[in-house]
C-alpha cells in the first residue's frame, strides 16, 4: 500500500483550498439595505397618517369646488341615453369624405409627430439636468412649462390666424405643443440613464457629444420611441379636436354634423374614428414589444 509523499499532499490540500476559496459565496446584505426592506414592511410613520385627513380634506374641497354631483348625473342619464340612441343606426352615404379627412388627419398626425419629436429631442438635451449646463437647463425647463400651460386650441387658432385654414395650421399646432409634454417626458428618460457608463466615458475624457452619443441615447432609446409612438396616438387624436377650429383634420366635419343634428353621419365619423385610433394603438403595442 502506498503513501502519498509530502509534496503530493501539499498540493492536493492546497488545490482542496483553493477550491474552498472559489467556492461561491452568499452576498452580504449591506445593514442599510437590509433596514430598508425591512421598513417595507412596517407600520406607515406618524407623518403619513397625519398626511391621510389632509389628503381627505383636499379631496373634498376639490369635489365640492368642482361641482361633482353623482344624483346629478343619475338624473341626466335619461338625456344620455336618448342621445345614444339617435346615433343609430350610423349612415354611411358620405363614407367617401369621411375616408378623404381621415386620411388627412392621419397625415398631419405623422408630419406633427415627425417634427414635433425632433424638435422635442433637440430640446430635452437642453432640458436633462446630466447634460446640460445650469445657465441651459432653467431657461429651456422654464420654456417647456410656458408652452405645456397653454392648450392647442390656442396655438391651432394663433396658426390659423398666420397661415389660414388648412392642415398646415394644424401641423404647426401639434409641433408646438408636442416640445411642451413630449420634450419634457424626453428629458427626464435622458436624466434616468444609469449614470456608471455616462461616468466611465467623462473619466477617460469623452466629449459631451461623445458622452451623448455613446452613454446617454443608447440607453434612452427605448424609451424615447415609446414615446415617440405615444405621441403620435395622442397627435391621432388632437387632430380630431383641432379640426374643429378649422386647422383642418376630420374634426371640422364632426362639428358640422353635430351642428346640423346629423347623427346618422357624426356615428359614422365616430366610428371610423375609433377604427383608426384602435389599429394605431395595436401597431404601436407591437412595436413596443420588439424594443422592449
Amino acid at each position: 500500500m502506498s503513501t502519498a509523499s509530502p509534496e503530493r499532499t501539499a498540493r492536493a490540500s492546497g488545490s482542496a483550498g483553493a477550491g474552498r476559496d472559489r467556492a461561491p459565496r452568499s452576498p452580504q446584505l449591506d445593514p442599510r439595505d437590509r433596514e430598508r426592506m425591512a421598513r417595507a414592511f412596517r407600520v406607515p410613520r406618524a407623518r403619513f397618517l397625519l398626511g391621510l385627513p389632509v389628503a381627505a380634506l383636499l379631496l373634498v374641497w376639490s369635489f365640492t369646488g368642482a361641482g361633482f354631483d353623482v344624483g346629478k348625473l343619475g338624473e341626466g342619464a335619461v338625456n344620455m341615453g336618448a342621445f345614444l340612441s339617435r346615433l343609430f343606426p350610423p349612415t354611411w352615404d358620405k363614407f367617401g369624405t369621411i375616408a378623404e379627412l381621415l386620411v388627412e388627419t392621419l397625415q398631419m398626425a405623422i408630419v406633427g409627430t415627425l417634427l414635433g419629436a425632433v424638435l422635442s429631442l433637440l430640446v430635452a438635451f437642453g432640458a436633462a439636468s446630466n447634460i446640460a449646463p445650469r445657465w441651459l437647463y432653467y431657461p429651456t425647463r422654464w420654456v417647456m412649462n410656458v408652452i405645456r400651460s397653454l392648450p392647442d386650441l390656442v396655438f391651432a387658432l394663433m396658426f390659423v390666424s398666420a397661415v389660414g385654414l388648412g392642415p398646415f395650421a394644424g401641423i404647426l399646432a401639434m409641433t408646438i405643443g408636442s416640445i411642451g409634454s413630449i420634450g419634457k417626458v424626453f428629458a427626464e428618460a435622458m436624466e434616468s440613464v444609469d449614470r456608471g457608463p455616462v461616468t466611465a466615458m467623462q473619466a477617460v475624457g469623452a466629449s459631451p457629444r461623445q458622452v451623448v452619443q455613446y452613454g446617454v441615447l443608447p440607453q434612452a432609446a427605448p424609451l424615447l420611441v415609446s414615446y415617440t409612438l405615444l405621441l403620435f396616438e395622442g397627435n391621432v387624436r388632437g387632430a380630431t379636436i383641432l379640426g374643429m377650429v378649422g386647422a383642418g383634420g376630420i374634426g371640422l366635419e364632426l362639428t358640422t354634423a353635430m351642428k346640423m343634428y346629423d347623427y346618422g353621419h357624426l356615428s359614422a365619423i365616430v366610428i371610423c374614428i375609433i377604427v383608426l385610433v384602435t389599429v394605431i394603438d395595436q401597431a404601436s403595442a407591437v412595436i413596443r414589444r420588439k424594443i422592449t
